[in-house]
Formats: structure tokens, sequence, C-alpha cells
């Protein structure tokens, strides 16, 4: 059993695991939060982030981030970042099964007094407009074909065909689509459990969000104007979905791949079966990269169906355009990838494959791949709370460089799916939830109980933490009102 006594306190919120830790470390493990997070963490997240720290490749440290937790191989908020000139690795446990799991943040010129009374109106036609929850079927008809042309050209496709508005592509990561997405890597098992998933929202911790910016939760007004918060209560959306069965068996695929080659073939033995990788510039490791971001385009894809139905709605409850009504893209921001990225380490440029599980890429100001509108404010980051407790929205710091500026991706769970359906009652977790001005919608009352405020870390203390270590800064916070989980 791990404890606290392991670590070495670097600062109030950065905490060390030293290689002597365990055999096979090749650098240290750094895990950030306050105090408080640190002793509530999981034992298992110390057992998976020093087993990260033993990949081929890996760079300066394993990183877990303030909403750190147990999960597939990596913990979930797990960094690394793989030096590809020094055999560097790609693991699918390092990047997740719901590749590009991501947010939107959407603006609005409403403000909380105009949607009060059309908020029920809204929350039921989102519902009935975007399909959630476990098997859940997109509107928009493809056939494979198309899926294949979708998941090469992610929101660029959608835009072709009438799904957005060509500003759009320039407030997403990467601008809506990864170049070197070939669908020609990815089975036809995962286009089965794919093609008719564009414009879903999924099951689990995925929600779509009507927030409230409230004055009091502005900290930085000019950062927030630059961001398109510009008034009192003013109403917003957020969204938070993924590649749905697509990418889980995109990944599925290639762990199996690499189970069967990494020892055999690379000599390359991991602690844990779930860290299956492969060298990255190996045959088996490009054909994963092309296909993951056939991952990260579906998803882009997926959510920029849901931004234009979002966008219908709020025009029909309203009689007004979506341009009048101010719906702009603030950004689209991606969790589990892996990217190739330049870093500064050592004090020299080197060409990393940055994996983030569960967390956030978080950009500063000036840096290469942000819009003309953030090279001052640096990366909007979005960092979706409980549906009880409400969530952030913060910026990329220059300081950020020691994290390769990334930051956390949410508040993180601290009790299992099965320990809160036993805790909480959906139908009754509903009404509270009424009674406090928040309307829900849910496909599933256990489905609403596995996501109840108390079974996720306090989201305050995990934006704390990352502003202290430098990793983000914060911009504001929004309160929700309107909810639909899957």
């Amino acid at each position: 059993m791990a404890s606290i006594e392991v670590l070495t306190q670097i600062s109030d919120v950065i905490w060390e695991i030293p290689t002597s830790y365990k055999d096979g470390m090749r650098v240290p493990a750094r895990i950030y939060g306050t105090e408080k997070l640190i002793r509530e963490l999981d034992d298992a997240v110390y057992d998976q982030i020093t087993n990260v720290a033993t990949l081929p490749g890996i760079t300066k440290y394993a990183l877990c981030m303030p909403d750190g937790h147990f999960g597939y191989g990596f913990p979930i908020g797990g960094v690394a970042a793989m030096d590809i000139e020094q055999g560097g690795v790609i693991s699918p446990g390092g990047i997740g099964f719901d590749i590009n799991c991501g947010m939107r943040l959407v603006t609005t010129n409403l403000t909380y007094k105009d949607v009060k009374p059309h908020l029920k109106e809204l929350v039921d036609k989102l519902y009935d407009r975007v399909p959630a929850g476990v098997g859940s079927t997109g509107f928009v008809k493809l056939s494979r074909n198309d899926f294949r042309k979708a998941v090469e050209q992610g929101a660029q496709w959608c835009i072709n065909n009438g799904y957005g508005w060509e500003d759009d592509l320039e407030f997403m990561e990467e601008q809506g689509c990864i170049k070197g997405a070939d669908a020609s890597k990815i089975s036809e098992k995962a286009i089965d459990r794919g093609f008719h998933q564009i414009g879903t929202l999924g099951s689990g911790n995925h929600y779509l969000e009507i927030q409230v910016a409230k004055r009091e939760n502005i900290f930085d007004k000019a950062l927030a104007k630059q961001m398109g918060i510009t008034k009192p209560d003013q109403v917003v959306i957020m969204f938070h979905c993924g590649s749905r069965g697509f990418g889980h068996q995109v990944a599925t695929d290639y762990l199996q791949r690499f189970l069967k080659v990494m020892d055999s073939k690379y000599g390359i033995k991991v602690l844990d079966r779930e860290l299956a990788c492969a060298p990255f510039d190996s045959p088996e490791g490009q054909a994963y990269f092309a296909a993951m971001k056939c991952g990260i385009n579906m998803s882009f894809a997926n959510r920029q169906v849901i931004l234009h139905r979002i966008r219908e709605v709020f025009s029909q409850v309203f009689g007004q355009s979506a341009e009048d009504l101010g719906m702009h893209l603030v950004y689209d921001v991606s969790h589990n990838t892996a990217k190739l990225e330049k870093h500064i380490v050592d004090g020299k440029e080197r060409s990393l494959l940055v994996h983030r599980k569960g967390a956030t890429r978080a950009f500063a100001p000036e840096m290469a791949d942000l819009p003309e509108r953030y090279k001052e404010t640096g990366q909007p980051v979005i960092i979706g709370g409980s549906m009880e407790t409400g969530s952030y929205l913060l910026t990329g710091v220059a300081t950020g460089d020691q994290t390769f500026y990334s930051t956390a991706h949410g508040s993180g769970r601290t009790m299992s799916r099965t320990k809160a359906r036993k805790t909480w009652r959906g139908d009754v977790l509903q009404k509270q939830m009424q009674q406090r001005g928040i309307y829900v919608r849910s496909t599933s009352s256990s489905g609403l109980a596995e996501e109840a405020g108390g079974a996720y870390k306090d989201v305050d203390e995990v934006i704390e933490a990352a502003e202290l270590a430098g990793i983000s800064q914060r911009v504001a916070k929004l309160t929700p009102i309107g909810n639909i989980k899957g």
C-alpha cells in the first residue's frame, strides 16, 4: 500500500516519487494536487503512474494531473511525453478508449433572466435532438464510405455538409481535423460501431449543459471578454463527448496487435499488460497513430453535429437565428490523444509524442496553433465539474511548460460507479437538483446516480491546485441550470 510518505513535496501542490521507488523507472513521477487531494488519492494511482515512468523514451517525468484517478494502464489525468528519437513508444493505454473525448463551450448573448422561462423547453428539446445513452444513434445517416471520409476530414466534413459555420473550425484544436488520419488503418468492426453514431452524446460522464456565468464567478474580466463572456449572468452551453464505440474499437484492435509484437518483435517488457505499446516509428506504431487520428477526427465531427443541433434548438425556442443569438464557439479542447509536439527539454528543442490521458492541452500565449484571438490570452481550457457543482473556463500559461502544457480535464472521480449507484437514487437526485434550480433529463436513473456530485472530487480544489502549480489560470466558473445526461 502506497501513501503520502513515499512522496517528496516539491511545492504546496507538486509531489514527486523518485526513480528508486520501483525497479525500471526511467524518470521520476510527479503528481499535482493540494495535500487534501493527495491524501484522498487512490493507492492504485501511485502504482500506475510509476509504471508509466518505466516506458521506453519517456522524457523528464511521468505526470498525473490534480484530477487524477485510477484508469486503464495510465491513470486518468496521466501525461507522458515520449522522445521519438530515443525509442519512444505509443501506447493506447496512455490515450484511452474514448479517443478525443473532449469539451466544447458555446456562448450566447442571452442572460439567465432571458432563459429561465424557457429552460424546461430548451432542455426537453435538446434531449430529443441530441441522442444520449448507450448505443444511441444519430440523425446523420452515412454510408460506410462516407463515414471513412468523415473520420479523415473531421469537422471540415460537417461544415462541407451544412452542419455548422466555417468560422467554427478556427476555434478547435487542430482546426477540427488532425492531419494524417488514414481510414485504411481501421477495422471493419470499428466502422460498424461508429458510422451511425455521429451527433450523439453517449453515456457515462458525457453531458450537455446550459450554464450561467455569474458576476461573482468571473475571475478575470479581460480574459473572459476576449473569450466571449461579456455580461453578468450570461448563458453559455458546454458539452462533453467523444468518439463513442468507434474510438473504443480502434483502441481495442491495436492493444491486441501490440500485445502480439511488443516483446517478441521489439523486446519491450512492461509491468502491466494494459500499457501494451510499440515503438512510435515501427509499422505497428505508425498504423495505430494513423488510426487513432481517425478517432480524433470522428470526435471532432461528432461534437460539430451536436453544436449544429444545439443552435437549431435555441433558434427555434427564441425565434431568432443562431447568429443573432451570438452562438459562437469559444473553443473545442481534446482529452485522450497523443500528439507530436516540439518542446524545450533541458535547453534543447525535442520532438515529443505527448500522451494526454484524461488531460487537457493548455498552450501558453504566443504558441503556435492558437487562433489569432487567443494569441495574447493563451488557449482556452474547459474543465467540466460534476452536474451539481459547476465547471470552469481557464487559459494556458507560460509556466505550463513543466507539464508539456497540460492540465486537468475534469474534477475526477473518487467513487466507483457501482458504489455511487448504491449510495444515491437517480430519481431522488433529479428532484433535489430541480429544487436547486437545475433541470435534468437523463436516459437512465441509475446512470444519473453514477454521476452524483458526491462521486467526484471537489472541482474548486482541483482548479486551485492547477492554478497554484502554474499549469493553467482561472477565467470563470460556470454554474449549471440545465443538464442532459447519457
